[in-house]
């Protein structure tokens, strides 16, 4: 399924929450910057994403997202304003039929559900890409809410790999998620 398709089979599945699931435009680089540059947000989150994160880092990273093929990243959109980011990685060689799934919202979201809602939505978009039979996730051990936005959409926990992260200085486990294709419920996706 074509990226350019996507945004159209992802909108309006919770329609009472108003959220949906989008491309990122030039026009969001204000609020990804305001709601990236939040440590809270970087604590639970690889070391590729900058902090501090500023204006020329959103900029850098809609440039780089707005053409590529092989990742489907895409903003989380509620009540017509970005408030997050969520992203399905295509994997390479022998774990070619996996994507990993890694998301963040931005802190006033929180509480809100959207994770859980958003992660709904690209599951029902990621079964849909041939040859797709699993998505997986990673959680750092003290990201209590990933961990419970991952089992509340079906993903089993597959294995914690014991220190096996260091984020802030902080050697850290990492749980391991996953659900397969057989397993997956989808939830009401409109064509």
């Amino acid at each position: 399924m074509a990226k350019e398709g996507a945004c159209l089979l992802l909108e309006n599945i919770f329609p009472n929450m108003n959220i949906k699931l989008r491309k990122l435009t030039e026009e969001d680089k204000y609020r990804l910057a305001e709601l990236s540059n939040n440590l809270k947000i970087w604590s639970k989150l690889r070391d590729m994403m900058p902090y501090p994160y500023s204006l020329d880092d959103a900029i850098r990273f809609i440039e780089l997202k707005k053409d590529q093929e092989h990742d489907y990243v895409f903003a989380i959109d509620y009540n017509g304003q970005l408030c997050g980011m969520i992203g399905l990685h295509p994997q390479k060689d022998i774990y070619r039929l996996s994507l990993e799934l890694g998301y963040w919202i931005g802190e006033p979201y929180w509480g809100k559900g959207l994770a859980s809602k958003a992660v709904a939505l690209i599951l029902d978009f990621a079964f849909t890409i041939p040859d797709v039979n699993r998505v997986f996730a990673g959680a750092l051990e003290h990201n209590i809410g990933s961990i419970k936005v991952l089992e509340k959409n079906g993903f089993k926990l597959e294995g914690i790999a014991r220190k096996a992260v260091i984020k802030n200085d902080v050697i850290r486990d990492e749980w391991r998620y996953s659900i397969l294709k057989e397993e997956f419920i989808p939830k009401h996706i409109k064509l």
